[in-house]
């Protein structure tokens, strides 16, 4: 069996923009937009954590001057806690909720993410939902029709997986698609790739389809490959 690769090419770079032209802007001017960032907590993501607080001050900074960005971090570990903070507008806030989390042995709970997404944004609309993670133990189905709900809803879920696990992936593509979000693997041991891709969603979440086109004249590589994939929902 041959090796999924763990980092983007440079063809998906293009399609991944191409894409992004078909989408309305979400946003022009008022409130800042409001993005869930959410991480698997278990065990094995020990190191995630420590890349994922290394990096998310790109996250604030890529939504600068494109109306700010309000960031609600959640997450899952153990037998079965789940926990989501208030939103916040600023880094170090941010950065002071995720010191205070340690990571616990427990099985995935991606679909709780993703139900979680949909009451948040039924209470408030949020412009986007991050997960960040490395494995799936649970029901395909169960994730396809919660991604399916967030895509109706108008909340694009980007996907990201640390290595190469193919149940994982294929997962998390179905639920890219279903939502209208996009996929991205990375490689742990490039923090830039994951800083790319955090800001280009922030990017996103707070100023539409018009502030990720420009981070990606900026910055290409992972950023563009985000970008190719976004559209509307898809069945399947």
């Amino acid at each position: 069996m041959s090796k999924l690769p763990t980092r983007p090419s440079s063809g998906a770079v293009a399609d991944f923009l191409a894409k992004a032209r078909s989408l309305p802007a979400l946003r022009a001017g008022g409130p800042a937009g409001r993005m869930v960032f959410a991480l698997d907590a278990t065990a094995s993501r020990e190191p995630l954590w420590e890349q994922a607080r290394g990096v998310q001050g790109e996250m604030f900074a890529a939504a600068q001057g494109v109306g700010g960005l309000e960031i609600q971090l959640a997450w899952y570990r153990g037998l079965g806690e789940f926990h989501a903070s208030p939103f916040v507008s600023r880094t170090e806030d941010l950065l002071a909720r995720m010191r205070e989390v340690t990571c616990a042995a427990g099985e995935t709970q991606i679909a709780r993410v993703l139900a979680h997404g949909a009451a948040e944004t039924r209470r408030r609309r949020i412009g986007a939902l991050v997960f960040v993670g490395d494995a799936m133990e649970e029901g395909v189905d169960a994730l396809a029709a919660r991604a399916g709900e967030l895509g109706i809803l108008g909340v694009p879920c980007f996907m990201f997986l640390e290595g190469a696990d193919p149940v994982a992936r294929a997962a998390f593509e179905r639920v890219a698609r279903l939502s209208g979000g996009a996929f991205a693997p990375f490689d742990a041991s490039s923090p830039r790739a994951l800083r790319d891709l955090l800001a280009a969603v922030a990017a996103f979440a707070a100023g539409g389809r018009p502030a990720l086109e420009d981070l990606t004249r900026r910055r290409g590589g992972p950023v563009a490959l985000l970008a190719s994939q976004l559209g509307r929902p898809r069945g399947g």
